[in-house]
């Protein structure tokens, strides 16, 4: 209910910590599947309850989160819809598409059970953003004229198998699962001359550094951008560095230049002759005061898609 989401912001609102975060800095939020409900797609929920009633909850979630997140007037819910994505700019060095990709999403395929690509998650008229969204990036891209484009978003975006069989299982709830929808946006941002298109992302839970590539079952294929994946602040306690799939993974997906499953956060400068990117994370978040280190830092130098160790 509507009361309930509304006592869940109050109390992580009273976080100290968080607090301090809001006093420093700026937020420009955007949201994924758990400020509503686990996984749910679109209008479609996690388990088997009627999409009416599902669509009422949904209404709830979006008004409470408009109510407690930094968001203009124009985000207002009305009802269970709420336009959410939007461009924002830092004069002509970058212009930042921010995406949703839950509320407009096609079901996940496969039952949203790691799966190969098949028939089911290739089919064309999937789509991870809807038609509108899709169509309102691809013209953003079109008349954009600054160096940088920035697109924070919410799931994996670049391929990621989970072994290094050839028919490996991929997340059918990240794009892997909506390739082609993956596919128009690559196509598109080719199109649109987007020579420096740097992704951000969430969701996992642990840090990835990704090499963006026009086919990502062609290693040798063209680097079109860079997607960093930034790890939770406190969710999975206090990880470890390197997870038990970590040489897996990295073997499976070699455009993974960076795999890391501590807690912290990225740190992301641009200029005009590169994105200079710190992994930060803490030893653990369970010992206060526990110091930040960098774990690792790329460099992705405008004109030049792909990371380098800085």
């Amino acid at each position: 209910t509507l009361a309930d989401y509304r006592m869940r912001y109050a109390l992580y609102k009273s976080d100290e910590d968080l607090q301090a975060a809001h006093a420093a800095h700026p937020f420009v939020v955007t949201w994924d599947d758990h400020e509503t409900e686990n996984n749910y797609a679109g209008g479609i929920p996690e388990n088997d309850v009627p999409p009416e009633e599902f669509l009422l909850r949904r209404a709830a979630a979006y008004r409470a989160y408009w109510e407690n997140q930094p968001l203009r007037a124009e985000q207002l819910p009305q009802g269970p819809d709420a336009r959410l994505y939007r461009r924002l700019y830092w004069g002509t060095l970058a212009q930042f598409d921010f995406l949703d990709t839950r509320q407009y999403r096609s079901d996940q395929a496969y039952d949203d059970r790691p799966h190969a690509p098949g028939p089911e998650s290739d089919d064309p008229a999937r789509t991870m953003t809807g038609a509108a969204q899709e169509q309102w990036l691809l013209d953003g891209w079109q008349g954009s004229t600054a160096l940088w484009n920035v697109m924070p978003q919410q799931v994996c975006f670049s391929q990621r198998k989970f072994d290094d069989t050839a028919d490996a299982a991929l997340s059918m709830d990240a794009w892997d699962g909506y390739r082609a929808s993956r596919d128009r946006l690559v196509a598109g941002a080719k199109a649109a001359g987007v020579d420096n298109w740097l992704i951000l992302t969430g969701d996992v839970h642990v840090g990835y550094a990704l090499d963006v590539k026009e086919d990502f079952d062609d290693p040798a294929s063209a680097t079109v951008g860079t997607e960093i994946t930034c790890t939770s602040v406190a969710s999975g306690r206090d990880g470890v560095e390197q997870p038990a799939n970590w040489d897996l993974y990295l073997r499976a997906n070699p455009h993974m230049k960076f795999y890391n499953g501590k807690r912290g956060y990225v740190r992301v400068e641009l200029d005009r002759q590169a994105a200079h990117l710190d992994f930060r994370t803490v030893s653990a978040i369970s010992t206060p005061g526990a110091a930040i280190t960098t774990a690792a830092s790329f460099v992705t130098e405008a004109g030049a898609p792909g990371l380098k160790p800085a």
